[in-house]
């Protein structure tokens, strides 16, 4: 068997900044893929240090990082069942939308 030596790499770094009359804060979004460009490591967060303070600020988030998939939603961090990279990004989503109330 060989044992590929082509590392991951850095597939998407955004950051959107959210003006204060629509709730404030920042939306970063960081995926990573393997040679076959299956995502190896992800980072989704939404960050306002408005709404919350610890955590450095993130509000919400999901990442696999410390070899597990968890979420971390207002200083909590909880491990998720991972179905598929997608299926983490649909949650991430509509826990963002749902704190629209909490951002108001």
């Amino acid at each position: 068997m060989v044992l590929s030596t082509m590392p991951e790499k850095k597939a998407v770094d955004d950051t959107h900044y959210i003006p204060a009359k629509r709730g404030n804060g920042i939306l970063r979004r960081e995926i990573w893929v393997d040679e076959k460009g299956r995502v190896s490591r992800y980072n989704l967060a939404y960050i306002n240090t408005a709404m919350h303070g610890g955590d450095n600020g993130r509000v919400v988030g999901y990442d696999n990082a410390h070899n597990f998939h968890h979420r971390h939603f207002l200083g909590k961090v909880e491990p998720i069942d991972f179905v598929s990279f997608e299926d983490v990004e649909a949650r991430f989503q509509a826990d963002w939308l749902g704190l629209g109330k909490r951002r108001k």
